[in-house]
């Protein structure tokens, strides 16, 4: 097929030609957000998954729907190493700024920006990549105490009553939430418990690997009551067949129903996998309909370009006492497993390899489901740890 014609989409965060079997989600962000704006009880969304689900996807496209309803959003995405104040300041101050050339809420988004302006002065000697110009000098007293949940409250609120002066809502739209460190998830939480109980058109759709919402809960109790956790997985048959055969379809090409089975047992429903598999076997495919023969062609192209950029840009930035620990997962097979059987193929104690365990849940490789378990977080990576690292020479090392 011509290669300029291509309409498969595999990259990070880039928009599928088809968004297929997300319509659900869709719909309770939509009247999650509505019920916000008049003064209902809502609750926070926070989209949880494994890589390559197409979180990033949903959020940006939950922020357009939501900007065309006339709501203020905000988004953040938040990588290791940055604090949540850093990420959060300057993009409220541009809501605030926008919020502040409405006649009627002027005022309170003048007084928002003070607010901030404060927040950022108070804890700059804490988190000292806070970096956000305010021409507005801070207000005494008003989010300044160098205490974040506290400060956090105060600024949420201010720019909450700003929103609500407009007739619109403030949201913020946050990705790679499991990276925020947990105090300061709490003095969020902390912050959109204050402004549900005070009404305020504030809230949250985040999104984050299967670990945030036992982080959210160990850093407050009660934020299982304040948001919804929906599950963002793979595609179910139905699906999957549409985001793969409905692009072509746009452009004229077909798929045998062998062809499309073939690709999804390769794939087993992930919307990047589709997109990958679909790109390969466009390109490879001579005529329609598309067939296995073709496929097969495709999925040798299809994983050499995953080994090459999805998974190995995570493998690289692993220790060798790391890499050892996820091969030996992949030998027993895709999980989850046990602490112990793991330990048993590498020949050591559970205690000596809860640190390497333990980076790895911070890396945001692995995650537990249950205690004592430990799962891939990115699709098929037993499988790539395989090819990666074949043999048995990694047991010695």
């Amino acid at each position: 097929m011509d290669p300029i014609l291509n309409p498969y989409a595999p990259g990070a965060g880039t928009p599928p030609p088809e968004l297929a079997g997300r319509d659900a989600l869709f719909e309770q962000v939509r009247v999650g957000l509505a019920r916000l704006r008049r003064k209902l009880p809502t609750k926070s969304v926070m989209l949880v998954g494994l890589r390559g689900v197409g979180k990033t996807v949903l959020l940006d496209r939950m922020r357009a729907d939501a900007e065309r309803e006339g709501v203020h959003a905000l988004r953040i995405e938040a990588p290791e190493g940055r604090s949540l104040p850093a990420l959060l300041a300057p993009q409220l101050r541009q809501s605030l700024l926008q919020l502040s050339r409405t006649a009627a809420a002027r005022s309170l988004a003048d007084r928002a920006l003070r607010a901030l302006a404060g927040f950022a002065k108070a804890l700059k000697v804490k988190y000292g990549d806070i970096e956000v110009g305010i021409d507005l000098e801070p207000e005494k007293g008003l989010a300044d105490n160098g205490d974040l949940e506290h400060d956090l409250q105060a600024l949420l609120e201010a720019a909450g009553q700003a929103a609500q002066g407009a007739g619109t809502a403030l949201v913020m739209f946050i990705d790679e939430l499991q990276y925020v460190p947990e105090e300061q998830l709490a003095a969020l939480i902390t912050a959109l418990h204050r402004c549900g109980q005070r009404q305020l058109p504030v809230t949250l759709v985040g999104a984050g690997l299967p670990q945030l919402p036992g982080r959210m809960g160990r850093a407050k109790s009660y934020a299982e009551r304040l948001f919804d956790f929906p599950t963002v997985g793979a595609l179910d048959d139905d699906a999957a067949r549409i985001a793969l055969t409905k692009p072509a379809a746009q452009n004229g090409i077909a798929f045998t129903d062998a062809g499309v089975q073939a690709i999804l047992e390769k794939t087993k429903g992930y919307p990047y996998f589709l997109q990958e598999w679909g790109k390969h076997v466009w390109d490879v495919a001579q005529a329609s309909p598309i067939d296995v023969d073709d496929v097969a062609a495709a999925s040798r192209l299809a994983t050499a370009a995953l080994d090459e950029s999805f998974f190995r840009v995570r493998f690289d930035r692993l220790t060798p006492s790391e890499k050892r620990y996820l091969r030996a997962m992949a030998a027993i097979g895709p999980g989850p497993h046990r602490s112990g059987d793991i330990a048993e193929v590498l020949g050591k104690k559970v205690s000596a390899l809860a640190p390497a365990r333990a980076k790895l849940i911070e890396k945001g490789m692995v995650w537990s489901p249950s205690h004592g378990d430990t799962a891939f977080t990115v699709p098929l990576f037993d499988q790539f740890m395989q090819r990666i690292m074949p043999g048995d020479d990694w047991r010695q090392a």
